[in-house]
């Protein structure tokens, strides 16, 4: 009997801290953590698998979903029963032997607000869950939108860096030139602002590829400056903005944050429940049987009743309701939110589109007019700078395209990241599923 009650209980087992950051040094420590990992490069598709499985911030937040279960498992446990008792020896007077008594007894009210507590604490695991999926989403959208910004930045950079060399090349016969006294400073200076823009423009990709790379590796859980090589073109979910307007009415259903609050919600509700039910008496139930020095014998039941002269629970009704009222407006402004920022992106989207539209119309004459310029240099009949401004806004129609096609995408990944098109779903309980608002 000793031995099955020691077996029944939990054990102490440490659990050291990590002695160095658990980051992996490259992308093959990652394949070995992902047997099906595809040859490289790595689509956008696949980025955001492996943020899935392996981002530091997500494994760690996935572990509130086992102490969430703890907490429904031990709202779960019934309030165990008070055992009392006590030997008292005969020290002095006319009794004969020892006194003594023994008693049994159970708080009530803990029974009373039993089921309460019980689908409290499951909605709370629930909008834990919620939470979890939610943060997911999150991580997906950055990997979607880190990845796509490198590979559309490295598909740019030849633009930048041919209208850097055009300029460079321009600028050092003209530094040539005028060291001979052959121009002079005036005629020089707006070609060294050209190519100081340039370079800069240059410098900024870079520096921002740079950046991205090193948020790709945090996202990723890989050491900083670890390339991970990528595809050349953007593979991202398809995008219909008619089906993402239409489900802007079940996005509550959906969305996980919204999921997360009604959850809260219901767990607030639930808890104010209990605090109406705790208003009434503390109530414990019993029975005792005792012996007096004597050897006369008395049981029978007993009940103990709390007075609620002073504390009827007021204060934490008043909480409870409260917090109530919070969560509900808190409910409310992040659905307008949600349902706003869609829509409000979308529009963003079609303004972006129509520019994009006019810039991809106009790069064929700026194009057409670079390759004549070219000719008509090659065979003496342009002069340089006339070459160069032409060849230039060839470069800066292709860079204006880029920087459209990129905000575009860019705020198509927000869309849907904040709708989870292709993201996980939030799994519920089935009774917590059955209470989500219809």
């Amino acid at each position: 009997m000793a031995v099955d009650f020691v077996a029944g209980c939990s054990h102490y087992t440490p659990l050291p801290l990590a002695a160095a950051p658990p980051l992996a040094a490259d992308l093959h420590a990652l394949q070995r953590r992902d047997a099906g990992l595809p040859p490289e490069p790595l689509s956008v598709a696949r980025v955001v698998d492996l943020a899935l499985a392996n981002n530091p911030d997500l494994k760690a937040a996935r572990r509130r979903r086992a102490v969430a279960a703890g907490q429904t498992r031990q709202a779960g446990i019934l309030p165990n029963p008070q055992l009392t008792g006590a030997f008292l020896p005969l020290l002095s007077g006319v009794g004969s032997v020892p006194a003594w008594n023994i008693g049994l007894a159970q708080d009530v009210r803990a029974l009373v607000t039993y089921r309460s507590r019980r689908r409290a604490a499951t909605d709370s695991e629930a909008q834990v869950a919620a939470d979890i999926v939610w943060q997911e989403w999150q991580v997906a959208g950055q990997a979607r939108q880190i990845a796509t910004d490198l590979i559309v930045n490295a598909n740019s950079r030849a633009s930048y860096v041919g209208a850097y060399r055009l300029l460079a090349a321009r600028n050092a016969k003209l530094e040539q030139a005028l060291a001979a006294g052959n121009v002079t400073l005036v005629t020089v200076a707006p070609d060294r602002v050209a190519l100081q823009a340039a370079r800069s423009a240059l410098n900024a990709l870079d520096q921002r590829q740079l950046a991205l790379t090193h948020q790709l590796d945090a996202l990723l859980g890989l050491a900083p400056d670890v390339v991970v090589p990528l595809a050349t073109r953007a593979d991202l979910p398809p995008f219909d903005p008619a089906a993402i307007r239409a489900g802007l009415a079940s996005l509550p259903k959906r969305r996980p944050d919204l999921i997360a609050l009604q959850m809260g919600y219901a767990a607030a509700d639930e808890q104010l429940r209990q605090a109406i039910l705790s208003q009434f008496p503390d109530l414990v139930l019993g029975t005792s049987v005792n012996s007096d020095n004597s050897r006369v014998v008395n049981g029978g039941p007993n009940l103990a009743v709390g007075l609620p002269i002073f504390d009827r629970n007021q204060g934490n009704v008043a909480i409870a309701r409260a917090t109530r009222l919070q969560l509900h407006e808190e409910y409310g402004t992040r659905l307008a939110a949600a349902v706003g920022t869609v829509e409000a992106m979308l529009r963003e989207m079609e303004q972006l589109s129509a520019q994009l539209a006019a810039a991809r119309a106009d790069l064929p004459a700026a194009q057409r007019a670079a390759t004549r310029a070219e000719a008509a240099f090659g065979a003496s009949n342009l002069d340089e700078r006339g070459y160069v401004d032409l060849v230039s806004n060839r470069f800066i129609k292709e860079q204006d395209i880029m920087t459209l096609e990129l905000a575009l995408l860019d705020r198509q990944i927000a869309i849907q990241t904040l709708v989870g098109d292709g993201l996980p779903a939030v799994t519920l309980p089935a009774a917590d599923a059955d209470a989500m608002p219809r």
